[in-house]
């Protein structure tokens, strides 16, 4: 075979390493963020604050968030909580209605009579009339099942003291009570997706995403990018995110502040749920195509870290692929050199999971209480007894009994057969992912939907979510808002 076409291949394996540098790179970042942050440019600064909650049939636990609101540890007489009804047919109209007459001066009931047309048009109906009005000097938009320590407010308009912050967004934390198993997946996945990522955007001074349920925006910011939500695309809040920061002020994410969220407790729910994430994401490179790579047009959204970052996440899939079909050609072109980079690659890999699972824990050891064992299994059984036998290069070599120079002809079927499934497995692996989700889709017991989750790993799962979304936005799928079902037994723990 030409040797040009071993290059390739070495290329495309060594593409899989893609996330794992950007991971490494990004969990380095939060060293910094101890120096270098946005709390010294901070003050005491209790804004006159409207909260605005988008309500669909919430009747279950809307009463309880409102009781929550105004309990915070925050001026009753600067607080208004504005419940955007988007033609809710459950007893939500009933229950505002009762609240608004306990608190008159703080709880008003925005009814829409033609729903159904997503959150971002429900929000913009809210938003229309709370800046008609010149009370609100910040809005704040949440959603209705969460629930917000009672200082999380104070510590995030803290930063609006500082006339170039626009927006400010807190760490959601999953508080389901009781969690399962998959939740406290989720609870883990949320220390990196927020407790560590944005700590790491902070440093870089650009924020991918401001948390849809839980974003702080002053008034002037909401006014400057048009005084709406964008409504076209799945990813609202990742818009207003872009907008703020490329209108020229910053969105900045406050971890000290914490929100308590109901997470998706099956397979289903979370395609659901980050099928609309991921497809949102696809979007937004799209619609932002201008910024990439490009610090003119994009500031510091176009630089390359924050690019790395980005792409990272949002191509995995393919560099997943990829990396598979550039191992399993050098399988067959130079075994010894695929074997070799395999080796490395995974090397790589163990290094990395261990560090991030780690450093992760230490974060937020509140979490690590109740989600190490997610940590710990986050990457799947497979991946985790790979990067076990690559922390020991004698032992993975015994495994299947190689020797320097061994040729791919000296393997037995059975040593071909494990090299290749091991080869292919960064792509087998989302395939066991969707397996899991068709299992629970299909009413299978849960034990199997866990059971293949647990060998294909939760990160797996989101790999082949976003590769899902591709599909769909290729095919112009219907832009659906699928509203995650909220069971209301989220909890702040103590």
């Amino acid at each position: 075979m030409p040797l040009i076409f071993d290059y390739i291949a070495i290329f495309f394996a060594l593409l899989g390493t893609i996330p794992v540098w950007a991971s490494l790179y990004q969990f380095f970042m939060i060293g910094i963020h101890g120096i270098k942050n946005h709390y010294k440019h901070t003050a005491a600064y209790m804004p006159r604050v409207a909260i605005i909650v988008p309500a669909w049939n919430e009747g279950d636990v809307i009463g309880n968030t409102i009781e929550h609101l105004l309990s915070m540890d925050y001026p009753k007489h600067a607080l208004r909580v504005y419940v955007v009804d988007d033609a809710s047919t459950d007893h939500t109209p009933d229950v505002v209605k009762e609240k608004h007459e306990q608190y008159p001066d703080n709880v008003f009931h925005l009814r829409r009579e033609k729903g159904g047309q997503g959150k971002a048009h429900t929000l913009n109906h809210g938003i229309n009339i709370i800046l008609e009005e010149n009370w609100a000097e910040a809005l704040l938009i949440i959603d209705a099942d969460v629930l917000f320590e009672k200082n999380a407010l104070r510590l995030m308009t803290r930063h609006l003291a500082d006339k170039n912050v626009g927006s400010v967004t807190a760490y959601i934390k999953e508080g389901s009570a009781p969690g399962n198993f998959i939740s406290k997946f989720i609870a883990f996945e949320y220390i990196t997706a927020q407790a560590a990522s944005r700590r790491a955007q902070n440093v870089m001074g650009s924020l991918a995403c401001l948390a849809g349920g839980a974003q702080l925006h002053s008034r002037e910011n909401l006014l400057a990018i048009g005084g709406k939500i964008d409504t076209s695309s799945l990813a609202e809040d990742t818009f207003t995110t872009f907008k703020t920061q490329l209108n020229g002020r910053k969105a900045v994410f406050d971890g000290n502040a914490t929100v308590w969220a109901e997470e998706p407790g099956s397979v289903v729910a979370i395609w659901k749920q980050r099928l609309r994430w991921a497809r949102g994401n696809v979007q937004v490179t799209k619609a932002f195509k201008h910024i990439w790579l490009n610090k003119k047009n994009g500031k510091k959204l176009g630089s390359f870290s924050f690019s790395l970052l980005w792409f990272a996440i949002l191509l995995m899939p393919v560099f997943m692929i990829l990396s598979s079909i550039g191992l399993i050609w050098l399988f067959f072109s130079n075994f010894s050199e695929s074997w070799l980079l395999f080796k490395q690659l995974w090397i790589v890999n163990a290094f990395t999971y261990l560090f991030v699972t780690i450093y992760s824990l230490i974060i937020d050891k509140q979490t690590a209480k109740k989600a190490w064992l997610q940590g710990v299994l986050f990457p799947g059984i497979i991946s985790l007894t790979i990067i076990v036998l690559s922390c020991f290069p004698a032992a993975i070599d015994d495994f299947i009994h190689f020797v320097n120079g061994m040729t791919q002809a000296d393997l037995g079927l059975t040593q071909k057969i494990i090299v290749l499934f091991m080869y292919a497995w960064a792509s087998l692996c989302m395939l066991f992912a969707y397996w899991a989700y068709i299992a629970d889709k299909n009413k299978k017991p849960y034990w199997l939907s866990l059971t293949l989750l647990l060998i294909s790993g939760f990160g797996a799962l989101l790999c082949t979510i976003t590769l899902y979304s591709y599909i769909m936005e290729y095919k112009k799928a219907e832009l659906k808002w699928d509203k995650t079902q909220k069971s209301g037994k989220v909890v702040i723990a103590g």
